[in-house]
């Protein structure tokens, strides 16, 4: 494995070099943050957007691991940021004691992911006590919406599953 990431380091592309940055980016973050190593591959960086928490974004810049054969951001893509930004909301704003996976996801693509950036935004629909609704929407630099979607997320308690 040395021996072939070498050669990919001082033989291979630029786009083959750009997917070695990415996963070693991705093992970094998920030494550092804990986070998951796709978070990684994609660096995403959220933050809440509005004061009450009840608004989330991802921003990120397009690299070719999100790329189809087309040249644009390829739909799975987009479900993941849609997904992470509506999780990374509800997983955020619960008790450590409890945390939140998506049990349905529907999505519409409404036009190619291309540019530069990309910005993931999500926020509550409806909030029970177990289930949980969102919506969440990507755009482009823009700020052409490019994907929406809605989610709903059970909150399960971490010491059924510890």
């Amino acid at each position: 494995m040395i021996e072939e990431l070498k050669s990919i380091c001082e033989e291979g592309s630029d786009e083959e070099r750009k997917i070695l940055e990415l996963a070693m980016q991705a093992i970094r973050q998920k030494r550092e943050r804990k986070s998951a190593y796709l978070s990684g591959f994609l660096g995403l960086k959220g933050e809440f957007i509005d004061e009450k928490k009840q608004s989330y974004r991802f921003e990120l810049p397009l690299t070719v691991f999100m790329h189809n054969s087309g040249g644009a951001v390829h739909g799975g893509i987009l479900a993941t940021l849609i997904d992470s930004a509506m999780g990374s909301l509800i997983n955020r704003s619960l008790p450590p004691e409890q945390y939140a996976v998506t049990t349905e996801l529907k999505l519409n693509y409404l036009r190619p992911g291309i540019g530069e950036r990309l910005r993931a935004e999500a926020t509550f629909l409806h909030r029970g006590q177990t289930l949980v609704v969102m919506e969440g929407s990507v755009y482009d630099e823009r700020n052409h919406r490019i994907a929406h979607g809605t989610g709903s997320f059970i909150v399960l308690n971490r010491k059924f599953f510890t």
